[in-house]
């Protein structure tokens, strides 16, 4: 949830970490207490045999087996997943995962509705699954409230479309917005990206690293880039030399 900063969990936790998650000891996953989860990396087939294999045999685990042919659950009801959009740019997304879900038994399908109507679903909660895409401050604070709090969990219309309501996770937010140092919000931020990230809360659906731009090359730019923006126009300015070069 921090990616690309210095508040992101890496590794086994630090023992300002471990001094911070040890009263929760019990009430979240034991791997908070690890490694942080980091989701599998797939083949790029689109279709990769070797996670599907596994992701059928934890299901199995689980006990929702094949019947007829379908997914089921232990008590013997057939599993179905709805994705909601509200437009078609980002569907080509999800047709593999869609039909990587059918091969697992999984009866997935997808619905594109008008902007009304999917905002009055999301704020009711009413899908089973749906893309946002959060951005959060560099120095994060009260606002994450909205979006992992129990609170905002029995708010309708909040950003917590997770449903997440956790104690821990509530403790957590308590800990940032009262940190007095960047230090110890740093390490509060940690411990709350490995516990949100050991509940699996969500899927991530798509990345792409960089922005694809367009430009006149007319501009002069900073040798080094703003880390969290692209700086037009605040740092790009025109340069007279590659003006000429253009008109040459």
């Amino acid at each position: 949830m921090f990616q690309n900063s210095d508040m992101m969990a890496v590794g086994k936790p630090s023992a300002d970490e471990l001094a911070l998650l040890e009263p929760f000891r019990g009430k979240v996953p034991d791997e908070a207490f690890g490694e942080p989860f980091v989701p599998p990396v797939s083949d790029g087939s689109g279709q990769d045999r070797a996670l599907l294999r596994q992701a059928n045999t934890l299901l199995q685990q689980a006990g929702f087996v094949i019947k007829d042919g379908k997914r089921v659950t232990p008590q013997g009801e057939p599993i179905s997943v709805e994705f909601l959009l509200d437009e078609p740019s980002v569907q080509p997304h999800h047709m593999t995962f869609i039909k990587n879900l059918g091969t697992l038994g999984i009866e997935a399908s997808l619905r594109i509705v008008d902007p009304v109507q999917y905002r009055k679903r999301i704020d009711d909660f009413d899908f089973d699954l749906t893309v946002q895409r959060f951005s959060f401050s560099s120095t994060p604070g009260d606002s994450l409230r909205s979006y992992f709090s129990s609170r905002a969990a029995a708010m309708r219309g909040s950003e917590n479309l997770a449903g997440i309501s956790d104690p821990v996770i509530d403790t957590l937010i308590d800990k940032i917005t009262a940190a007095d140092n960047r230090a110890s919000l740093t390490t509060a931020c940690r411990v709350l990206d490995r516990v949100i990230r050991s509940g699996r809360y969500w899927i991530p659906h798509w990345y792409k690293a960089s922005h694809w731009l367009a430009y006149w090359d007319v501009f002069g730019r900073p040798a080094t880039k703003p880390r969290y923006a692209r700086g037009i126009p605040e740092t790009w300015w025109y340069d007279q030399e590659r003006a000429v070069k253009i008109d040459q």
